[in-house]
């Protein structure tokens, strides 16, 4: 009797007071955050096998204040969930448990702490997410084998067209499989606090999905704003509620011009192609390499060269926005980088090269025009050598020029721009520019107002 009369006068003690029992599922959020416009995100890869090759997640947290530091802020984390081990091939995107860390990477908990500190740091976070496939060894497959696609002789099938035998194919005319895959996004959502994600093949997966889905997480996370990625490049994912898409076709036509000798214009034609009836506020990420560029060459070697990937990077992120690095491109990590495995990335390196993407990522984030569907204005150069673009937006101005051959070219300045005083943003030195200038091998110019 006693002890059920100090029970009842603890509750309502706790009730007097307005306190609540802790709910281990609130949104770990911290305060004051909020969420980058999606124009404004300079979006960073970690691939965690790059980090450590065990506790990689601690890993990451150790080194925010660096990753911070070059200006980024929102991290893109490669899926963390626990690898199939049946038919395996050590990939991250063969999901076994969609509401699991694997031991390689840590503990949700571990996930939560990663939140947590980007969030005190102004960085958000967006997750992985394989909603096209599972790995073969995945709960779901053993207890809802409809949820899966199957052949003409009833056996689960990998997905069509690819190679990808170590995951098997999700059927998406199965609404309790849909409702299972909204409700594992959720719980990232609800219980991590993570700020979105990166679908993976999303256009694989149908539109009416996406809709739904992105729908519900949105509602889910109100009063918090979500950043969605689509790796994708169909019109339609915009329409299904993502913020970003990837901009293929920019990316092949960067190779092509430092690789190939294609004409610069060719640049101009594409990022006119990729926003040509894009809606305001989307966006196509762009980028010089991403993981699974990566696994092919480094961008130096991508490019032919490190002045070649600077060159490469800044006519990809400076044209209309949309800016993405992967995480040890900043070091200039000089082979490839097979992500099925741990690869260690010395941090230290080439701190010269780090400095001068934190630079190019500050002009970037202070000059909104860069960053922006502004106007874009093209100065032509008759030997099609020098990307030449003027961006404004409101009463921001950036003349941008980049030689993207391994030869000096000359280029005719603006006449905006030349005879009077401007600002060269990568040095803060007042210049003049003359009516013609000389750009050597691979070299860039971002000029400023005075």
């Amino acid at each position: 009797m006693k002890k059920i009369v100090l029970t009842s006068l603890l509750t309502l003690l706790v009730l007097s007071l307005g306190c609540k029992p802790k709910d281990h599922h609130a949104q770990p959020i911290s305060e004051n955050f909020m969420v980058p416009e999606v124009a404004d995100v300079v979006l960073y890869q970690v691939n965690p096998r790059v980090f450590a090759p065990s506790n990689s997640l601690q890993a990451v947290v150790d080194r925010l204040d660096s990753i911070e530091d070059l200006g980024v802020n929102m991290l893109w984390i490669m899926p963390i969930y626990p690898i199939g081990e049946e038919k395996s091939k050590n990939s991250p995107y063969s999901v076994r448990d969609y509401k699991a860390v694997a031991p390689e990477y840590g503990t949700v908990d571990d996930l939560r702490m990663l939140v947590e500190s980007c969030h005190e740091r102004g960085m958000g976070v967006i997750l992985d997410w394989v909603a096209n496939h599972t790995a073969w060894d995945n709960a779901w497959l053993k207890d809802h084998p409809d949820w899966y696609t199957h052949d003409s002789v009833g056996n689960i099938i990998f997905p069509p067209g690819t190679d990808w035998t170590d995951v098997a194919d999700l059927n998406y005319d199965n609404k309790d499989m849909r409702a299972a895959m909204i409700d594992a996004m959720r719980f990232w959502v609800d219980s991590v606090g993570v700020d979105g994600f990166r679908c993976d093949v999303a256009d694989q997966v149908p539109y009416d999905f996406w809709k739904e889905c992105i729908r519900t997480l949105r509602e889910t996370a109100k009063p918090r704003n979500l950043i969605m990625l689509a790796e994708g490049s169909n019109p339609a994912n915009f329409s299904a509620g993502f913020d970003l898409n990837y901009a293929w076709d920019f990316m092949r036509a960067i190779s092509e011009v430092m690789k190939d000798n294609a004409k610069v214009n060719m640049l101009i034609k594409v990022d006119q192609s990729e926003y040509q009836d894009l809606e305001q506020g989307k966006y196509k990420l762009r980028f010089t390499t991403n993981h699974d560029e990566a696994t092919k060459a480094s961008p130096i070697t991508q490019y032919g060269g490190v002045r070649a990937s600077m060159a490469a990077f800044v006519a990809t992120t400076m044209l209309h926005g949309g800016m993405l690095i992967y995480g040890s491109q900043e070091v200039g990590y000089p082979e490839t980088i097979n992500f099925f495995h741990y690869v260690p990335v010395n941090w230290n390196a080439n701190s010269q090269l780090r400095e001068e993407y934190k630079k190019l990522v500050s002009i970037y984030n202070e000059h909104p025009a860069l960053r922006s569907s502004g106007k874009v204005t093209q100065y032509d150069d008759d030997q099609n050598n020098v990307l030449c673009v003027d961006r404004v937006l409101n009463n921001d101005n950036v003349l941008v020029m980049v030689n993207v051959r391994k030869d000096p070219h000359n280029v005719e300045v603006p006449s905006m721009w030349a005879s009077r005083p401007v600002i060269n943003l990568m040095t803060g030195e007042e210049v003049i520019l003359s009516t013609n200038i000389t750009l050597n091998p691979y070299q860039y110019m971002l000029i400023g107002n005075k």
